[in-house]
């Protein structure tokens, strides 16, 4: 090893070290509640649906975009929302404003609700020593990240940290509908409240419609109603498309009525609740088309989920825009065709892939018996943004998918109405990702 990358190394770990002993200080002068919420997807989602609803009666912080790392939580926690990256300055910056809130008195948030990633083993452990959780949550398990973790298993084992961890006089808000994450919800002492679709879920919700907005082709929003305990409240998220929101808005009704706040609040403040960039976001295209943004990430289930919500919204032609799924290891190319028999399997009118993983999804939706005609694949986003453009006609809906890598931000930048809403529609808009 080169002295130049051990001194990087070194200066790494003293940063993290530095950091987390900061955090913690401040944690044990304020003693803020904490809400850890993990899961294999839907997490950042989430944590905008319980700070939304926490917010509404007390002073919340959440991470600040997908600060859920051994970096992004402890600057969290010192309330910074941008890493200082390579700056020294930024840093020493940073560390005093973590020493200003240790040694002066300051006006610190009630609640933290912070998003906590695991890339591999470990990351939840480290992260839960350092912010331990009066309230976790866990999303959902499945395959992701399976290059570090090899077998979803030890991705359930990792995740379930989050609730294993909590004291007896805590809470754990389970998803009913993951199987994984309700076979390991015995690991926990707290008390369990659990959402979902499925009958026997705390909170369940039924009867969802997607609401048509008559001015514009972009949907106003999503109805449903839930279900606690026999109250049966209306809820309206504005902006929505795809019943993978409603998980996470149930999720935050759970957090406000372990925080005294009734249903019947939770669902006034849930109508504040915006789809986060890259989050099956509904965007007018160009020509009078809709565009289902999803290109923050990608794995297996919520591709397959997105591309059912694309099949069942009314529309003359229905378009699957693909990226690659990243970090799948062994699993990856029998994951890419399975999307591809999905493609099929829902009569989608025109495939688009982009990547190498994902010309694996283009031949299985071939095999299926989607036409050669009707797919196309390319190497690199843009050059699937100036086609799709050129594809596009009046009231197609378009879906556009794929992980961070693929960069597939790009192509709804390339077919929005408003390109020059980008910054604050679309992910992945600051200036590192566009230079890169």
């Amino acid at each position: 090893m080169g002295f130049g990358i051990l001194m990087f190394i070194m200066l790494l770990n003293l940063l993290h070290g530095i950091l987390r002993r900061l955090a913690k200080d401040v944690l044990n002068k304020y003693h803020p509640d904490i809400f850890g919420i993990t899961g294999s997807i839907g997490k950042s989602s989430t944590k905008e649906a319980i700070a939304c609803v926490l917010g509404s009666r007390f002073k919340v912080r959440a991470n600040y975009k997908n600060y859920n790392n051994e970096i992004g939580v402890p600057l969290t926690i010192l309330g910074v929302n941008k890493s200082p990256g390579r700056s020294l300055f930024g840093w020493l910056s940073v560390f005093m404003k973590g020493l200003g809130l240790i040694w002066l008195k300051n006006d610190y948030p009630d609640i933290l609700v912070l998003e906590m990633g695991a890339d591999k083993p470990g990351d939840i452990q480290y992260l839960i020593e350092l912010a331990p959780c009066k309230v976790g949550v866990l999303t959902y398990i499945s395959l992701a990240h399976t290059e570090l973790f090899k077998t979803l298993k030890r991705i359930a084992q990792e995740k379930r940290i989050i609730i294993s961890h909590l004291k007896r006089d805590g809470f754990a808000i389970l998803n009913f509908d993951s199987p994984l994450v309700m076979e390991n919800a015995n690991v926990t002492k707290a008390e369990k409240i659990t959402y979902g679709f499925r009958d026997g879920a705390d909170l369940q919700a039924t009867d969802v419609n997607v609401i048509t907005n008559p001015d514009s082709i972009v949907p106003a929003g999503l109805n449903f109603k839930v279900n606690y305990k026999g109250n049966i409240v209306p809820v309206f998220l504005s902006g929505f498309v795809s019943r993978s929101a409603i998980p996470a808005a149930l999720a935050g009704l759970a957090g406000g009525l372990i925080n005294g706040i009734n249903l019947v609040e939770g669902a006034e403040a849930l109508r504040n609740l915006l789809p986060m960039p890259g989050h099956m976001r509904p965007i007018a295209g160009i020509k009078n088309t809709l565009l289902i943004d999803d290109t923050y990430n990608s794995s297996p289930e919520p591709a397959r989920s997105a591309i059912e919500v694309l099949a069942a919204l009314p529309s003359k032609r229905h378009i699957a825009v693909l990226g690659d799924m990243l970090e799948l290891g062994a699993e990856t190319d029998a994951s890419h065709r399975e999307i591809g028999f999905r493609c099929a399997e829902h009569n989608l009118d025109f495939l688009i892939t982009v990547g190498e993983a994902s010309k694996q999804t283009a031949t299985a939706a071939r095999e299926a018996g989607i036409d050669e005609n009707k797919i196309a694949s390319f190497a690199d986003s843009r050059e699937a943004g100036k086609f799709l453009q050129e594809k596009l006609r009046e009231g197609d809906i378009v879906l556009i998918k794929g992980s961070q890598g693929s960069r597939m931000e790009r192509i709804v930048k390339e077919v929005m109405v408003e390109p020059l809403d980008a910054g604050k529609l679309l992910a992945r808009q600051e200036d590192f990702w566009l230079n890169k």
